[in-house]
């Protein structure tokens, strides 16, 4: 594949001839518009049109999937593959996102269309910094040398005042938890304000990392305009904090992007809004292609969804999709960053995360899987620490829980 091009693949489905198609789209997502015009010549779509390196026909259907003024006796499925010249943009992903998902999806002679792919040249690599911290810098800055890092979501998500939301962090870190993050929800509301609940929250994890020697990692939600994330970055760090957290498609790249140039603390990347993005299957992104955008951009940690989770999403596209944040980008540069699993989740789920994901770098988040232990918070951890060791032991958590009664006594109530 030429390093000097930018490659999109879809899945594209038309009404239209599916040659006629692929090229109306290249045209308008390049030089082209809905007419020729006299100054785009033929040296000038050499140069900086977009070329239709692949079209391969897969099946019909006699309805679209998208509503469409334009109907036809039947609608043609196929695999499309697009490149750009670099020239066009230059390393700006912003203008990548406008360019591979921009005007397409609104074309008459589209009824269907999904990304499924993105290969980028190298001059993004060189340009963006990636993950500061990933996998291994998250995990020197948290003591979690092995296994996943364990993890919970400060419920109930909005409601609980500073001095409420400090209480849940004590009985969390006193309970040996790993990483606990703001619920997405939870920013900078007037009940519960960033700056007064940041200090209470971290007052109470340096206490106990002073008794303990070890600290808990905090991903505070600092979701705002790029002054207020500026200066909530710099007021987590002051106090001793160890990352902080954004709303992607709330900040947009061009925000996580600052905001990776400013950090000096990981920055945990919450994809909220993904479902409007993904959830049909003939429109959208696949999670591969976009979450190489976000981690270009610098993301460290990304959500992933999680096993038997309780949104729409099946496993297999929650394990392709930690495989994916995973992957390196290129060879040169790797910008490996941290999956993060959640929803719904409990010590049930280990077993079949840890060998369909083949990995234990994670960041594994259960809420009411904690929270709801007969015995407390506390042992609401040590189960699903437990959980981890046995699958990663190759041992039953039937067989485990005989030697960590909180894990037998979890097994009650994770259903």
């Amino acid at each position: 594949m030429p390093t000097e091009r930018i490659h999109a693949t879809y899945w594209l489905e038309t009404g239209d001839d599916p040659e006629r198609a692929a090229e109306i789209i290249a045209g308008e997502q390049s030089s082209g518009t809905f007419v020729a015009l006299p100054n785009e010549t033929p040296e000038l779509k050499a140069r900086a049109g977009a070329r239709v390196e692949r079209l391969e026909r897969l099946d019909t259907a006699p309805v679209p999937s998208l509503p469409t003024p334009v109907r036809a006796t039947r609608y043609t499925r196929c695999v499309l593959e697009l490149s750009w010249p670099i020239g066009n943009l230059g390393a700006c992903l912003p203008t990548l996102m406008a360019t591979v998902a921009g005007n397409l999806f609104e074309l008459r002679a589209v009824t269907g269309l999904r990304i499924t792919d993105l290969q980028l040249p190298r001059a993004f690599t060189d340009a963006y910094p990636g993950p500061a911290f990933g996998v291994d810098g998250t995990r020197r800055l948290s003591g979690v040398t092995h296994g996943p890092m364990i993890g919970t979501i400060i419920k109930p998500s909005v409601g609980l005042s500073v001095d409420e939301t400090a209480e849940q962090v004590e009985a969390l870190v006193a309970g040996g938890i790993d990483f606990i993050k703001d619920d997405e929800l939870q920013a900078d509301g007037p009940a519960c304000p960033f700056d007064e609940r940041a200090r209470a929250v971290m007052r109470v994890v340096n206490e106990a990392a002073d008794r303990s020697g070890r600290k808990a990692m905090v991903a505070f939600n600092l979701t705002g305009d790029l002054d207020q994330m500026r200066r909530r970055h710099d007021l987590v760090l002051e106090l001793g904090g160890s990352c902080v957290m954004v709303c992607l498609n709330s900040v947009g790249l061009v925000g996580l992007h600052e905001l990776r140039r400013h950090a000096q603390l990981p920055i945990h990347a919450h994809r909220a809004g993904w479902g409007y993005l993904s959830r049909s299957p003939a429109l959208g992104w696949d999670y591969a292609p976009w979450q190489k955008i976000w981690r270009l951009a610098g993301a460290d940690h990304l959500h992933v969804n999680g096993l038997a989770n309780k949104f729409s999403e099946p496993d297999d596209s929650v394990i392709a999709a930690a495989r994916a944040v995973l992957a390196p980008i290129s060879a040169a540069a790797p910008m490996i960053a941290m999956p993060v699993f959640s929803s719904g989740q409990t010590g049930l789920q280990a077993h079949d995360t840890f060998a369909a994901l083949g990995s234990a770098d994670l960041i594994h988040t259960a809420g009411g899987g904690i929270f709801g232990h007969p015995g407390g918070v506390s042992a609401g951890v040590t189960a699903m620490r437990a959980a981890w060791d046995a699958a990663m032991a190759g041992v039953s958590l039937a067989a485990h829980s005989k030697a960590v009664p909180e894990l037998g006594a979890a097994l009650g109530f994770w259903k």
